[in-house]
């Protein structure tokens, strides 16, 4: 009599061997069609779309494991897998995916990131109703974002990012109930960006390096950890609304146009750490309510370099207890450097992180360097206070290269107040 181990494996060769096909069908047809619509050229020998052989059942890996490469199934449940995964990040294939139908309903994960697929974005993307991770970055993909892409729900990441994609983000966005994060920066994106307020998980935004218009989004989720849009063509200022975004750590609205003055608020957000505001059109900033013994702020590093900021250097920088880093340079600051950032360089306290970056160039900052930074060595922080109108300094101090001090004529023509 045969013994129990041999009985079980027995059933279970009888088991695999009766069932027709291990891989649903539709999903054998589905990976066909893609595998189609691949340039043949761009698939090198020994490439995973190369080994796929249909001769060969697709989700058969307990016999072979032959056309596995590239994605991967459920469990065997009737003697029909089901394709969950699909990844082929960075192998350099090619072609037009506009007619692929992705009839593969239990995908969970789609990642063709680092390829040269190229033409519009097929809507039959919404087809993967269970599909939670979403990755077409570095294509050449082109034409607008398919409306349809907001009506997956338990969508969670969206990269769509350094593409050639242009026209506005779509509203229907909104619908993607899941979604924590957003990226599609490096395109050609244009228009206001939507009202987004509506999903409830939204941590991570990237819009960089496109051609987003209007106003910064006002409407955003209270889940929001970084926002970054840099890069963009958005007027106007930082809005009230940010105030209440209570898991905001990082701000990035660099190289936009806009303009008037930076509010007070933000330099004492409770959770904001870092703030870039450069290359905009800010003539002035509001300063908060603050104490000889500091200010509330979680700031770690601030940016406000290659603005039109007018007025002394502000005094309550000098008093953000974690703010270790900062950028004023290439604006229109006057008077005489601080001595709370003096000492944040040379003496922080124990409970207040000193300046490791101090850049303060191409302003028309005059006095004299005050003394104890003159006892700086190189390599102890970075300071820069070249192109300013300070009455000494020489480039043998390493602060002071790179640019020579403005003359006295430029100095005083900007202010009578300088010497």
């Amino acid at each position: 009599m045969a013994s129990l181990p041999v009985l079980l494996l027995l059933l279970l060769l009888t088991f695999f061997s009766s069932a027709d096909s291990k891989t649903f069908w539709a999903d054998v047809a589905a990976l066909r069609e893609f595998k189609n619509s691949v340039d043949t050229k761009s698939m090198s020998p020994g490439s995973c779309l190369s080994s796929w052989d249909f001769s060969v059942d697709p989700c058969d890996t307990l016999f072979s494991d032959t056309f596995t490469c590239g994605f991967r199934c459920d469990s065997l449940v009737s003697g029909s897998g089901r394709v969950t995964e699909l990844v082929l990040d960075h192998p350099g294939y090619s072609g037009s995916l506009s007619s692929v139908s992705f009839n593969l309903p239990h995908l969970q994960t789609l990642d063709l990131s680092g390829n040269y697929f190229y033409g519009l974005l097929p809507d039959s993307l919404s087809n993967l109703t269970r599909l939670t991770r979403l990755v077409v970055s570095g294509n050449s993909f082109s034409g607008s974002i398919p409306d349809s892409i907001g009506s997956m729900p338990v969508l969670e990441e969206l990269h769509l990012d350094n593409n050639r994609l242009e026209g506005s983000v779509p509203t229907s966005f909104n619908g993607l109930s899941s979604l924590k994060q957003l990226e599609i920066q490096l395109n050609n994106i244009s228009g206001e960006f939507p009202d987004l307020s509506k999903l409830k998980n939204l941590y991570y935004l990237d819009a960089s390096d496109n051609r987003i218009s209007g106003r910064v989004p006002s409407s955003l989720p209270e889940s929001i950890v970084q926002i970054s849009m840099r890069n963009n063509l958005m007027e106007g200022t930082i809005p009230q609304s940010f105030k209440y975004l209570n898991s905001l750590q990082v701000i990035d609205l660099s190289h936009n146009k806009l303009s008037g003055s930076v509010p007070s608020f933000i330099f004492t957000h409770q959770t904001l750490q870092q703030l870039t505001l450069s290359f905009n059109g800010f003539s002035s900033l509001d300063s908060p309510y603050y104490s000889p013994l500091g200010l509330p702020s979680d700031l770690i590093s601030l940016d406000l370099s290659n603005n039109q900021i007018q007025g002394a250097l502000p005094l309550f920088m000098g008093l953000l207890p974690k703010l270790s880093a900062l950028s004023l340079e290439n604006n229109r600051f006057s008077g005489m450097i601080p001595i709370q950032y003096v000492w944040k360089i040379v003496s922080p306290g124990s409970d207040f992180a000193g300046f490791q970056r101090l850049l303060l160039g191409g302003n028309y900052i005059f006095g004299v360097v005050p003394g104890p930074l003159m006892a700086l060595k190189p390599g102890s922080a970075n300071v820069q206070l070249a192109g300013n109108c300070f009455s000494w300094c020489p480039a043998t101090l390493f602060f002071c290269q790179g640019q020579e001090q403005r003359s006295p004529t430029e100095c005083r023509k900007f202010s009578r107040v300088i010497p």
